[in-house]
C-alpha cells in the first residue's frame, strides 16, 4: 500500500481512541474519511465538527457510494475491536477490499521515520504523551499517535515538520510487532491481556520480540526488573541507568532529581502528579535527551505538561473536594494510582469508585484487584464492562467485594452510585476504570456540586 495513494478512507470502529488518530491523521492529509462505531460518544462529535462523517448504524444502506468499490486510492481500517458479524466489516469483506488493521497502518506510517515507540501493559499512554510534548515544547518537533487525549493539544494525533514520530506501541492482539522502532522504550510486562496470551510467558514473549525488531544502532529503555537481557534501564528510588531520586511532594506538586551516566537534573517540578508518573518522566526524559533535547528544555517541558485525559485528572480540586478520574484497569495500575492518592492527601477519607473491564481480566485477577481496592477507605464497584466478551459463568464484579478486607464497601448501579455521592458527599473521590465509567464523571462532578 503507497500511503500517497490513498484519497479515501474508512474506519469500521472509528470512534476507538487509536482509530480516530488515524481519522484526524487522513483528514488533515486532505483524504476523505469517515466510519461507523456502534455508539456516540464526545470524541465522534468532535470527529464529526471536525467535518469526519461517523455514522452508528451497522448497515452498508449507509456506506457512501466512494467506498463501495476497491481501489488503489481507498484504504479500510478496521479494529480487532469490531464484532466479526459487523455487517459493515462483512461488506468489505465480502467485495474484495484489502482490509488492514490499526496498527498495520501505523507500521506502514511509520516506516522511514524516525521512530520513537513506547510500549507497556500500563504507563504507555503518559509516557508517549509526555515524550511527544517534550519534543514539541522544546521546539525539536515529532508527530505523535497518542493512546489518549492530550490536555496540552486536546488531542491524540499531534503533527510535525520533521520525520520523527512517536508511537504508543499496543501489546493488545500483538498489534506492535508491525514496529520497527528507532527508540523503543517498555514501561512494564505485567500479566494482562491473557485472553489473548493465554499465559504470561507468552506475554513476555510478545515483549521480547518487540524489543528485538529495534532497527540497528537503535536504543532500547526499560523500566529495571523487566525480564529483558539488553537495554538502559530506568527506575525511582533504586539504582538503574537512570534513576529519579530525592522524589518529594511540596504543595501537592511532586518534585524530583534526575541523574544518567552522563546528565544530572536538579528540582524537576511535575506538571501532573502520581510517583508512577515521577517513573514515566525518568523513561521520557531519557528518550528525549538521546533526541539531543537540551536538559533545560526537558525540565520546562514536564513542568509544563498537563498529562492525559483520564489519567489521574483532576476533576475537582478546591478547599472542600477533591474528585479524581483515571483510567487504571489492572491491579498495578490501581495500586500506583491509589498510593500516589494517599500520599497526596493523607489525612481524607479515600471513596474509590470502580467499575471492572473484562470478564476474563476481573477472573484472572480477582484477588490482585481485591487487594489493591483494598488501599481504599470505602469502596463503590459497578458491574463489570464487557467490553468486546460475552458473560462467563460465575463471573461478576462481586468476586472482587468477597476478597476485599475493608468492610465498607458495595456494589451499586450507575444511577445508585450517582445518588450515594449526592447524598454522602465524599471529601475525597477517585473513579477508576477502562469502560464507560467516564460518562458518570460530569454527573458525578454534578452531584458533588448539587448542580
Amino acid at each position: 500500500m503507497e500511503l500517497s495513494n490513498i484519497k479515501r478512507v474508512y474506519l469500521v470502529g472509528i470512534g476507538g481512541i487509536g482509530m480516530s488518530g488515524l481519522a484526524r491523521y487522513f483528514h488533515h492529509l486532505g483524504c476523505v474519511v469517515c466510519g461507523y462505531d456502534k455508539t456516540s460518544t464526545e470524541l465522534t462529535s468532535e470527529l464529526n465538527r471536525e467535518g469526519i462523517a461517523v455514522i452508528f448504524e451497522d448497515s452498508e444502506d449507509w456506506i457512501p457510494s466512494a467506498f463501495r468499490k476497491p481501489g488503489d486510492d481507498t484504504l479500510i481500517i478496521y479494529t480487532p475491536a469490531i464484532p466479526k458479524d459487523s455487517v459493515i466489516l462483512n461488506f468489505f469483506r465480502n467485495n474484495g477490499f484489502e482490509l488492514f488493521k490499526r496498527s498495520q497502518v501505523l507500521g506502514i506510517i511509520s516506516k522511514g521515520k524516525f521512530t520513537v515507540a513506547v510500549a507497556g501493559t500500563h504507563g504507555k499512554t503518559t509516557t508517549s504523551t509526555m515524550i511527544a510534548h517534550i519534543l514539541k515544547d522544546s521546539g525539536r518537533d515529532c508527530s505523535a499517535f497518542l493512546g489518549g487525549i492530550s490536555t496540552n493539544y486536546h488531542s491524540n494525533v499531534l503533527y510535525g515538520k520533521n520525520d520523527i514520530v512517536v508511537v504508543e506501541a499496543d501489546e493488545y492482539d500483538r498489534s506492535f510487532l508491525t514496529l520497527y522502532p528507532d527508540v523503543a522504550i517498555i514501561t512494564s510486562m505485567d500479566a494482562d491481556h491473557l485472553d489473548i496470551y493465554g499465559d504470561h510467558s507468552h506475554l513476555t514473549d510478545s515483549f521480547k520480540l518487540f524489543a528485538s525488531q529495534i532497527k540497528p544502532g537503535g536504543k532500547l529503555i526499560h523500566r529495571k526488573g523487566l525480564p529483558l537481557a539488553t537495554g538502559f534501564t530506568y527506575a525511582i528510588d533504586t539504582e538503574a541507568d537512570a534513576t529519579a531520586s530525592n522524589i518529594r511532594i511540596e504543595n501537592s506538586d511532586f518534585y524530583f532529581d534526575f541523574k544518567n551516566g552522563n546528565t544530572q537534573i536538579n528540582d524537576i517540578k511535575m506538571g501532573i502528579p502520581g510517583f508512577h508518573n515521577v517513573e514515566n518522566a525518568v523513561a521520557a526524559t531519557e528518550a528525549a535527551l538521546l533526541l539531543d533535547v537540551p536538559a533545560e528544555a526537558v525540565k520546562s517541558a514536564l513542568g509544563s505538561f498537563k498529562g492525559v485525559k483520564r489519567r489521574f485528572e483532576y476533576i475537582i480540586k478546591d478547599e472542600y473536594q477533591i474528585f479524581i478520574d483515571d483510567y487504571a484497569h489492572h491491579p498495578e495500575e490501581l495500586k500506583a494510582c491509589i498510593r500516589s492518592v494517599k500520599k497526596l492527601y493523607p489525612d481524607k477519607k479515600l471513596t474509590t469508585i470502580f467499575q471492572p473491564h473484562l470478564y476474563t481480566r476481573t477472573r484472572d485477577f480477582a484477588d490482585g484487584f481485591a487487594e489493591a481496592l483494598d488501599m481504599s477507605d470505602e469502596l463503590i464497584i459497578l458491574d463489570i464492562y464487557p467490553a468486546r466478551e460475552l458473560p462467563i459463568e460465575g463471573v461478576h464484579s462481586d468476586m472482587i467485594l468477597e476478597r476485599m478486607k475493608i468492610t465498607d464497601k458495595r456494589k451499586l448501579g450507575k444511577q445508585e452510585a450517582i445518588d450515594a455521592v449526592r447524598n454522602e458527599k465524599p471529601v475525597l473521590l477517585l473513579t477508576v476504570g477502562a469502560g464507560d465509567i467516564d460518562q458518570l464523571v460530569q454527573p458525578l462532578k454534578h452531584a458533588l456540586q448539587d448542580v
